[in-house]
């Protein structure tokens, strides 16, 4: 089975992302900030990462950042997830490297057509 990284310091999020993702046929493990996404990309090798943009300790951008350009980490897709909807939030997560990104509150199946092509 894939297996997808989700990287969310919110409870209730990071749940309901694991436990929908688990029912659509995917292995999970979560990240709780920036710097647990980094190493857990390095140990781990998800197929895709849902990276929450606004997290402690180290942000989104930042953790995409130090993802998409080690070499160990580089072609791991990154969906970014925020609940900015703006243009300029979508255009600055992919200019971190993030391949995608999705607004929340999280449209699963529009967010399950993101992440299909990528595995």
């Amino acid at each position: 089975m894939p297996l997808i990284l989700i990287v969310e310091d919110n409870d209730l999020n990071r749940n309901m992302l694991s436990q929908r993702l688990k029912r659509a046929g995917f292995d999970t493990i979560v990240a709780n900030d920036g710097n647990q996404a980094v190493e857990m990309a390095v140990s781990s090798a998800p197929d895709v990462i849902l990276m929450d943009m606004n997290l402690p300790v180290m942000d989104g951008w930042e953790a995409t950042k130090k993802i998409t350009t080690q070499q160990s980490t580089q072609k791991i897709p990154v969906i970014g997830l925020s609940a900015h909807a703006m243009s300029k939030h979508r255009e600055k997560a992919l200019a971190a490297g993030c391949t995608d990104y999705e607004t929340k509150p999280v449209n699963f199946q529009r967010l399950l057509e993101k992440i299909q092509p990528l595995i």
